[in-house]
């Protein structure tokens, strides 16, 4: 909150240099802020239909009329303001949305309560409280005119990752009704964790949550750093969020609040130096392999290229320069084909090898001459086809026979 208001006055100030502010659709919450022009860069927004699921669609006429309300601002320097959009296409839809009065709030969303969702429980008390969700959602009956049930996936997705964990059943529902971003693996690893401390009934301490968020943090040197310490800022938040709920465990409220304070500093600082971030998570690498990979990309595109047919083609050429093929796997590559084609020649001279004698074996098994084992005639070919049958039938297992090939008939 610091950093963005921080941010906001910078904004809001005349006479410093920051003249373009980038923000989500956040903007129409209420930051006061001294607005000229607002442009849209998109008017899509992904949002959840009656039945939960994601879909693509134009922003509603009250967010529109909140963002652009946004654009002049009354005793400011810009008491008019301009609203337009990114691309030309958007424009006519802006102004179709503006046109438009607010929909009217014409329906409430209910969502179950402990104590409705304890009753379902006793009756059914093999039931998960995910499962017990979904049956009281199929079989409540509502207004539809004035009330709809509320999206229960984020309430879901938590009680599922906590199911394991032995709790009770309301403890358990107050932390499935936590404010968690499930989409950042950080905090519902540390919310795993509360849950487990909890359960323990052991007191979630500022000790016990400073080693596990790692304190004191240091300053972000790339844009994934800086997003680690937003991630940590939402941990911090989630501890006071149960310490409201649950003072006894949740018990040193107070040090917390210290330290995000700090943190906020350090975020703030991270915020100020985000083009040179943007520019090292461009340029560092992440881990000592990236390392590696980048030293073998740079001493390969140093090294001379040596004519050579093996190992030399596109496909090669791009593996060597992104870091994923090494010069010694491509000398031993070379190697390994070069050992093939020796085997596979030396297998080839002994099946011909082998051809030739069982050849050379049948004429002297056949006593056949040149002319009938060409077949130049049918007569001649009849009498050696009947000369071989009655030979490998004279054999006790035909052996004699088994590398000859078969007689051609006549053309």
């Amino acid at each position: 909150p610091t950093t963005k208001l921080a941010q906001a006055s910078k904004f809001n100030n005349p006479d410093n240099p920051c003249k373009v502010m980038v923000a989500t659709d956040a903007i129409g919450m209420g930051l006061n802020l001294s607005i000229r022009r607002v442009i849209f860069y998109s008017l899509i927004k992904p949002s959840l239909n009656e039945k939960g699921e994601r879909e693509m669609d134009v922003i509603s006429v009250s967010a529109a009329l909140q963002i652009a309300g946004r654009a002049g601002r009354f005793n400011t320097h810009f008491e008019k303001g301009f609203v337009t959009t990114y691309r030309q296409d958007d424009l006519p839809i802006l102004k179709n949305l503006l046109a438009q009065s607010p929909e009217p709030i014409t329906k409430a969303g209910l969502h179950p309560t402990a104590d409705q969702i304890e009753l379902y429980a006793y009756h059914l008390p093999s039931s998960t409280l995910s499962n017990l969700m979904d049956i009281f959602v199929s079989l409540s009956t509502v207004d539809d005119s004035l009330y709809f049930m509320c999206n229960m996936e984020d309430f879901k997705f938590l009680a599922d990752m906590i199911q394991h964990v032995p709790l009770a059943l309301r403890p358990r529902y107050v932390f499935c009704c936590a404010p968690i971003n499930r989409k950042m693996p950080f905090v519902c690893t540390m919310f795993l964790k509360f849950a487990r401390q909890f359960s323990k009934n052991e007191a979630i301490t500022f000790d016990w949550l400073c080693l596990n968020i790692g304190w004191p943090l240091a300053s972000p040197k790339t844009i994934i750093d800086l997003v680690h310490l937003e991630s940590v800022f939402d941990v911090l938040d989630l501890y006071l969020w149960f310490s409201y709920r649950f003072p006894d465990l949740f018990c040193q409220a107070l040090l917390v609040k210290d330290i995000q304070a700090e943190l906020d500093a350090i975020i703030q600082e991270g915020v100020m130096i985000i083009t040179r971030l943007l520019r090292n998570s461009e340029t560092r690498p992440t881990s000592e392999d990236d390392m590696n990979a980048v030293q073998r990309k740079q001493q390969y595109l140093r090294e001379p290229k040596q004519g050579s047919k093996v190992g030399r083609g596109r496909l090669t050429e791009q593996l060597l320069a992104q870091g994923l093929l090494t010069p010694s796997m491509l000398d031993e590559l070379r190697k390994e084909w070069t050992d093939k084609k020796k085997s596979s020649a030396r297998d080839k001279y002994s099946d011909n090898e082998i051809r030739s004698r069982n050849n050379s074996g049948f004429r002297q098994t056949s006593g056949g001459s040149p002319e009938d084992e060409e077949g130049d005639d049918d007569e001649t070919w009849k009498r050696g086809r009947k000369r071989d049958m009655d030979q490998f039938n004279q054999s006790p297992s035909g052996s004699g026979l088994l590398g000859r090939r078969k007689r051609k008939p006549p053309k």
